[in-house]
């Protein structure tokens, strides 16, 4: 890997490569020639000369570019409505290939002329200026370095008064890698400044001219870019890192993103110093060298660095997708393509001509921002995962809700995010998307494409925004959970709340209108004709409702249970003979899981009756039967006393809503008295609360000496005391009358068993 980056900077040092693309083109100038120049009545060559002569250099080249430009852009404008799709292509692939075969034919001769251009250099300065020069710039620069180190050194004395910042939290860390973002920019423009000032005392203005452009793009370039590289990525501070990547891969990127930085700055430094001192860049073609150079030096990165590229943009979130891991994966390869065809543009740009858009290095900014990708997107999560609000509600529901929140943050925020990445590059191309958008004739395709994704992603955006909303309720109720009871197989739980239940869905029918809506809109942004989808969607209406009564029926009777809130989700219901606790409902059926285990689905026309066992409260009565000579008395206290020690015990007292009391004796039965009791309690508790009174309540009779009462068979036959001196028959009578009792006994307890279910 460093063989192969080595040999890149060697190539672009070789080659003396410069910053702009393709090409053959000047550093930007602060101002044009109309802007600096008097005006000048052109009514005689003389007057142009005149005009000429009060302009620079840097001036004339940038109106003749521009001049060039109009030229170039008018002939192609009245050239292209006369092409077909056909010629256009070659017109295309030969815009393409001259500047390559352009490049290739003049490569014997680029280090002759760069030879010649620092041969010039050398007679216009001499050996003795040469040095004197590299002398005093030295000169300036330690000054400038001197009173940097200075302002640093107040400031970070100022900064230790605040503490160690909290690297666990968000704020800590911004805050401290934005005032060490401060204190570098405030040194290097300090740094600048008393460069430049002591220079323009030291130097000449000859000298001046060599030095500026060196100092600016040779260090002020490449140090921006370190502190910008340490902001992000933190090399040597992995508690203050931004990005989910180790100290390894931060080294490697912000190495590599610095060395970009300088190559960038060497050749803006190069491309004028080439220019000043006789050699157009027309006569080397150095700038096409540059550029594939540079972009190649950019796929190495993403090549070498894909793993680290991939973990920053796979991130630390817990809840990332599987659609984030696939993008997260593929983006080394996107930036390795992005790179290519960045470069394959720039180059038809220049054959066809556009110099003066190349520039502004268009294609640099492109690859910059297409680069900061991975950030961008960490940013998004990074600030997604620290300001949204902590869930309030529980359960699976409001889970649900929390999480699909982030995601909705999330995707909003990546399309804003790519929103302004795009207008941003096709502001350095120079496109105005809205005029091209306006546009007639050969180019409406191209304004049609760009209407239809502009109300998609606003229509996207509006889809995400009303989830978020109707999450954000979500997420703060409290929604049924599965309990221990239900778990072991008994009904009955608590439900969640009437929003938990009609929420989902009102978000369901939300999205399916918005997408519906903004679908058909960016349809007609296409120039299609949306009136024949409307009129078949007015008769597949129709069709529904004269085809499909019941379908309407199911929806309309499930309107009317919704609005009486009869039923919620986590429920238990009985509708009709089937119960089951209520999983899920949508507009036409409700689907209920029995405590068994099966599922339900019952269209809503076909429910004439829902009996709710979880609704507010539950009241369960429990019978005991003692034996005759039991004192009832005895009874309720051992009843009240079980039901104060559960008040007070922290595993029930939360779950009655009246404690566990006698109701004295039920009935006589050919057993024994049977006593009932009863609490009150909330939906999905009174199973365990159940379970434990049984086990109390077996524990106090059993220290207080009461039994339980049992059914038994007595056969009394007169004047016989002695069973043992029964004849045979008289013992087999005896037992099938007691055969006959037990049986009729467990007749009667299986009858009831089936009543209760």
């Amino acid at each position: 890997m460093r063989h192969a980056i080595a040999l890149l900077l060697t190539l672009l040092t070789s080659c003396l490569v410069a910053t702009t693309v393709q090409a053959q083109v000047a550093l930007p100038t602060s101002s044009s020639a109309a802007e600096t120049a008097e005006p000048v009545e052109l009514t005689s060559p003389e007057a142009v000369r005149e005009m000429v002569a009060q302009m620079s250099d840097d001036q004339v080249r940038q109106m003749l570019l521009e001049r060039l430009d109009a030229v170039a852009q008018t002939e192609a404008a009245e050239n292209a409505a006369q092409l077909t799709f056909s010629e256009r292509l070659t017109d295309t692939w030969e815009a393409f290939y001259t500047p390559v075969l352009d490049a290739v034919g003049l490569l014997p001769t680029l280090f002759v002329k760069q030879g010649e251009a620092f041969s010039n250099f050398a007679t216009a300065f001499g050996i003795t200026g040469i040095f004197t020069l590299i002398g005093l710039t030295l000169i300036a620069l330690a000054a400038g370095y001197a009173a940097e180190r200075v302002v640093l050194a107040i400031c970070k004395r100022r900064d230790q008064g605040l503490g160690t910042p909290d690297s666990a939290s968000l704020r800590s860390t911004l805050g401290f890698l934005v005032r060490r973002l401060w204190r570098e920019v405030l040194g290097l423009v300090v740094f600048y400044v008393v460069t430049r000032t002591v220079g323009q005392f030291l130097l000449t203005l000859d000298q001046i001219a060599i030095a500026a452009p060196a100092v600016l793009n040779m260090i002020m370039i490449p140090r921006f870019a370190a502190a910008l590289s340490r902001f992000a990525l933190a090399p040597k501070q992995p508690d203050y890192r931004l990005v989910s990547i180790d100290d390894a891969w931060a080294a490697f990127f912000h190495r590599h993103f610095v060395t970009l930085a300088l190559v960038v700055g060497f050749g803006f430094f190069l491309m004028g110093f080439n220019i000043r001192f006789g050699v157009p860049l027309s006569e080397t073609r150095i700038g096409f060298w540059f550029s594939l150079a540079l972009h190649l030096y950019i796929i190495a990165i993403a090549w070498y660095g894909k793993e680290g590229l991939t973990k920053m943009m796979l991130g630390t979130d817990p809840d990332r997708t599987a659609f984030d891991a696939q993008v997260a994966h593929a983006y080394p390869i996107f930036a390795i393509c992005a790179s290519a065809v960045t470069w394959i543009i720039a180059n038809i740009v220049a054959g066809y001509g556009y110099f003066g858009l190349l520039i502004t290095a268009p294609h640099l900014k492109t690859m910059f921002w297409l680069l900061m990708t991975p950030l961008i997107d960490t940013a998004i999560r990074g600030l997604v995962r620290h300001l949204q609000p902590p869930m309030i509600g529980e359960g699976p529901i409001a889970e649900q809700a929390y999480k699909s929140n982030k995601r909705s943050l999330i995707r909003i925020g990546r399309v804003l995010a790519l929103g302004s990445i795009v207008l941003i590059i096709a502001n350095a191309w120079n496109i105005n998307l809205s005029d091209v958008g306006a546009s007639d004739g050969g180019s409406a395709i191209a304004g049609n494409i760009i209407e239809f994704i502009v109300v998609a992603a606003f229509g996207y955006v509006v889809y995400e925004l009303v989830s978020l909303w109707i999450n954000r309720r979500l997420t703060r109720e409290i929604t049924s959970e599965v309990t221990s009871d239900q778990e072991a197989g008994e009904g009955g739980g608590a439900g969640g709340s009437r929003l938990a239940t009609v929420l989902p869905l009102v978000l369901m029918a939300a999205q399916a209108a918005i997408a519906t809506i903004f679908g058909l809109l960016a349809v007609g942004s296409l120039g299609i004709d949306i009136t024949p989808l409307l009129a078949g969607a007015g008769i597949l209406g129709l069709a529904i409702g004269f085809g499909a009564q019941k379908l309407v029926t199911d929806i309309v009777s499930g309107i009317f249970f919704l609005v009486d809130d009869a039923f919620r989700v986590g429920e238990y219901v009985d509708v009709g003979g089937t119960m089951g606790s209520v999983e899920k409902i949508s507009i036409r059926s409700m689907q209920l899981r029995h405590h068994r285990g099966n599922v339900h689905t019952i269209p809503y026309g076909s429910v004439e009756k829902v009996t709710n066992f979880s609704r507010d409260w539950v009241i369960m009565k429990l019978m005991f039967t003692v034996p005759f000579d039991t004192d009832p008395n005895r009874v309720k206290k051992i009843f009240k006393k079980i039901g104060a020690e559960m008040l007070e015990d922290p595993l029930f007292k939360d779950d009655f809503l009246e404690p566990f009391k006698s109701q004295g004796v039920f009935q006589f039965d050919d057993v024994g008295i049977v006593m009932r009791g009863k609490f009150m309690a909330k939906p999905g508790t009174q199973f365990t609360i159940r379970k434990e009174i049984y086990n109390r309540v077996r524990n106090e009779f059993k220290a207080n000496g009461i039994e339980f009462a049992r059914r038994e068979v007595r056969v009394e036959i007169p004047g016989m005391e002695d069973i043992e001196s029964l004849e045979e028959n008289e013992k087999a009578a005896v037992q099938a009358a007691a055969s006959s009792a037990v049986d009729q006994h467990i007749a009667e307890q299986q009858a009831a068993a089936a009543a209760k279910k």
